[in-house]
Formats: C-alpha cells, sequence, structure tokens
C-alpha cells in the first residue's frame, strides 16, 4: 500500500494549489454582482483557469487511486491535504498557524501512516 503514498502526496498538492488559486482568483474578482459585466470581467482572471487546470489533474489522479487501490486506503491517505493546507496558510497567505493546528496535522499524518501500513 505504500504505492499509493506519492500518488496521495501529488494529488493533495494539485488539490491544494487549486485552492489556494482559487481563494486568489476570489481575492482578486472584486464585489460580487449579477451582471454579465461582472462576469465577462473574470475572463481575465487567471487564477479561475489555474484552479481548473490543478482541479482537474487532482480528479485524474483521484481516479487512478481509486481504480487500484482499495477506497480504505486510498480516501484516507489524501488527508495529506490538510498539511498542504496549513502549509500554504502560513507561507502564502501570511495566516497565523498555532501549535494546537500543527498538532492536529501531525496526528493526521500519523493516521495516514497508519492507514497506508
Amino acid at each position: 500500500m505504500w504505492k499509493v503514498i506519492p500518488l496521495a502526496l501529488l494529488q493533495s498538492m494539485f488539490l491544494c494549489g487549486g485552492q489556494v488559486m482559487l481563494k486568489l482568483a476570489l481575492a482578486r474578482m472584486g464585489q460580487f454582482r449579477w451582471e454579465w459585466s461582472f462576469f465577462a470581467s473574470q475572463l481575465t482572471n487567471w487564477w479561475f483557469p489555474g484552479c481548473g487546470l490543478a482541479f482537474g489533474a487532482a480528479t485524474v489522479l483521484w481516479m487512478h487511486m481509486l481504480k487500484n487501490y482499495p477506497f480504505g486506503v486510498a480516501y484516507p491517505v489524501t488527508s495529506i491535504s490538510y498539511l498542504f493546507g496549513v502549509v500554504a496558510a502560513f507561507l502564502i497567505f501570511h495566516e497565523e498557524v498555532t501549535l494546537s493546528q500543527w498538532a492536529g496535522v501531525l496526528l493526521i499524518m500519523a493516521g495516514c501512516v497508519l492507514i497506508a501500513k
């Protein structure tokens, strides 16, 4: 089952990257309006297509993982994305990450190791 870990890492990186790009796109979006001009203005917000490509790559990897590994292993190890999310919050968005959050991520990683074993 250790073969699923590199795939889960890559899938989680794409998934987290997509979420980061979505947050960046939304920050650049401005006030939401139900107007054609608002939606047309989003066509130049390149974070949106980047987000879609990252989510697409994550989905393709997820499909491969589901096809080739037991669901009870594949699904839990994708929790690795929580680590990437906390690291992205800290490094990209300069958010404060508390000691309890790091402890939670450490416990999640320990769970991933136990499940993959």
